[in-house]
């Protein structure tokens, strides 16, 4: 059994196509999304279409919560709350109720699945570095938890200490756990512009990072075309 593991896609349709499409090819069976489906860029409503349509695992993230409600956008930066205001106006009543209505955290197949932290989800605080990954570490229940938020893949690892670092692909061992950050399909902020999500292997008891092309140009015309702010392309 292998889970495609996707976070962040923050409407970007170019993104999740280009996603879909290696996941087929990767051989993956199942999918499970970490939330932030909406936000920033100019395809809300069909990537949360693709999303519900699949009928899959699904979290709630920051954007997806500010995204169907009119609650105030004090704490964002005035690019993301612009992209927030704009896509309440595509979503339908439907849309947003479903986004309302997903959890903050989930278990699939005996892994956890979150979009920010499991200390306190519905604050979404940032995972960085092991002191944070730490905190997390005290309320998970299982061997592996997948996050996304900081849209910068890293993976931590706790036996006797914490540790932590950038990965590609590598195996999980017994006794051992793992807090795991898939990156961004949407909008990756680690220096590599392609999306980026994790195979996770089942009965290999593998993670493996995959890094995928799509249609960065595409992207940027249709934030143009929407007249969301250039800093978002």
């Amino acid at each position: 059994m292998k889970y495609a593991i996707i976070a962040d896609i923050h409407a970007n349709l170019e993104a999740l196509q280009a996603v879909l499409q290696d996941m087929k090819q990767q051989g993956c069976t199942h999918t499970a999304c970490l939330g932030d489906i909406v936000g920033y860029n100019a395809s809300p409503k069909e990537c949360l279409d693709i999303i519900r349509g699949m009928n899959i695992p699904c979290v709630k993230g920051n954007h997806d919560e500010y995204c169907s409600a009119d609650t105030p956008l004090g704490g964002f930066n005035p690019h993301a709350a612009k992209a927030v205001v704009w896509t309440r106006d595509q979503l339908t009543t439907e849309d947003k109720n479903w986004l309302k209505n997903l959890p903050y955290v989930m278990t699939v197949e005996g892994f956890t699945i979150v979009h920010a932290v499991l200390d306190d989800p519905q604050r979404w605080g940032y995972v960085f570095d092991k002191l944070a990954a730490a905190a997390s570490f005290t309320h998970q229940t299982t061997s592996v938890c997948f996050f996304g938020h900081t849209h910068v893949p890293v993976a931590f690892v706790k036996d006797s200490m914490v540790r932590g670092g950038t990965y590609q692909k590598f195996r999980l061992e017994s006794g051992k756990q793992y807090f795991v950050n898939v990156g961004a399909v949407g909008q990756p902020r680690d220096g590599n512009a392609k999306a980026a999500y994790v195979v996770y292997d089942l009965d290999f008891q593998t993670i493996e990072l995959r890094r995928v092309d799509y249609d960065i140009p595409g992207t940027q015309g249709k934030i143009k075309a929407a007249r969301l702010p250039p800093g978002l392309e």
